[in-house]
């Protein structure tokens, strides 16, 4: 019941915006709400907007532009540079805020070239447990989060997602690449590639839940501790080993505490 609540809140909170911009990166958030947007306000009055820089992969786009397609919404694919942001490429802490400040404002101008009256960004109720600077950029510029404001959870949205059918139900987990260099190691378009490309090699050995985190030339290897006896296999060791130094680092190493979200964020909260 709690849940089917929540949803109606979403509706009614979405209609009388009468026409939306959404953020949309093909995420599990997103495309959820990109899908009741389409439901309650038809696809005319609906445009998802992806944005790509050098800390997205082309195949993430291209799985949004597939979904869009899938929600029979208009859809758009913005280019853009993070990289020419100084600050964002020098990787401070709040580094998201000024990824936040520099995407959507692109995105509100692009909402006013084309009428519409409202940017919405598919931040969740879950996400406030977590350290997320991006949000601040959020409010100082007025876009609104309907999935917070629902209060609905991660999880939440998973199950409604399983319920209306939507192929990212169960996705993993996304974050941009640049999510995956700790904090004051410069942010560079080599660096992004090589995580890229060493994420693929896990990827195609199964591990569909994971993250490289670039430490110079070591790679820590973040997945699911219930997946480590995988990893050791002998067949599946040897190729992400040989495909990981394939993709630019010397070393190799399993972090032991397993996949979890923002595990560099751990570095701040102990330093507090």
């Amino acid at each position: 019941m709690e849940i089917d609540m929540k949803l109606r809140k979403l509706e009614d909170l979405i209609r009388p915006m009468q026409n939306v911009l959404v953020g949309f990166s093909g995420g599990v958030d997103s495309t959820f709400l990109l899908k009741v947007c389409v439901d309650v306000l038809g696809p005319d009055q609906v445009v998802a907007v992806t944005t790509h820089s050098e800390v997205n992969t082309e195949k993430e786009t291209g799985e949004a532009v597939k979904l869009a397609r899938i929600i029979q919404a208009q859809h758009l694919v913005l280019p853009m540079s993070d990289l020419d942001n100084e600050i964002f490429a020098s990787n401070p802490p709040d580094r998201c805020y000024y990824c936040k400040k520099h995407r959507y404002t692109a995105l509100l101008r692009l909402a006013r070239e084309k009428g519409i009256n409202h940017v919405l960004d598919g931040s969740n109720h879950s996400d406030l447990a977590d350290y997320r600077p991006g949000t601040r950029a959020l409010k100082e510029l007025g876009i609104r989060t309907p999935l917070q404001e629902a209060m609905l959870t991660k999880e939440e949205i998973r199950e409604l997602s399983r319920q209306l059918q939507l192929p990212t139900w169960n996705q993993p987990a996304r974050a941009c690449l640049a999510s995956r260099v700790p904090y004051g190691t410069r942010i560079t378009s080599s660096a992004l590639q090589q995580i890229a490309r060493a994420e693929e090699v896990l990827r195609n050995q199964g591990f569909l839940q994971c993250r490289v985190r670039h430490h110079g030339p070591v790679a820590r290897i973040e997945v699911p501790r219930a997946e480590f006896a995988h990893l050791m296999e002998d067949n599946s060791l040897a190729t992400v080993v040989t495909g990981i130094k394939a993709a630019g680092y010397h070393y190799v190493t399993l972090d032991l505490e397993g996949y979890r979200t923002g595990s560099l964020n751990e570095l701040l909260r102990d330093n507090q």
